[in-house]
């Protein structure tokens, strides 16, 4: 396995669009997630070949497809992800998968 070819596992679940990667950290630490059957530890790295799972179902970073969304934001919503911000723009657009405003 080379090793230009691993991701840290928190990273790969962000990019999954699965979770943040402090929520990543957080299932690390609550013992849901599984890497080929085995449970990991903080930093652990994964290559495109292991098995992520997170209550046993199955995370494929290859399965997930970029969408990008140009969107005109009306004053007042706030671009965050925070869902402590009232009037923020995941829950404006309410898009079906994750988001990533930038």
């Amino acid at each position: 396995m080379a090793s230009e070819n691993l991701t840290r596992l928190n990273k790969y679940l962000s990019e999954a669009g699965y979770c943040s990667r402090r929520k990543a950290d957080e299932l690390i630490d609550q013992g849901r997630i599984t890497i080929n059957g085995t449970v990991p530890e903080m930093g652990t790295k994964v290559s495109p070949e292991d098995i992520v799972r997170v209550d046993e179902v199955i995370i494929d970073i290859k399965k997930k497809k970029n969408v990008y969304l140009a969107f005109n934001k009306p004053v007042g919503i706030v671009c965050t992800t925070n869902p402590a911000e009232k009037k923020n723009i995941v829950d404006y657009i309410n898009y079906p998968t994750r988001i990533f405003p930038v």
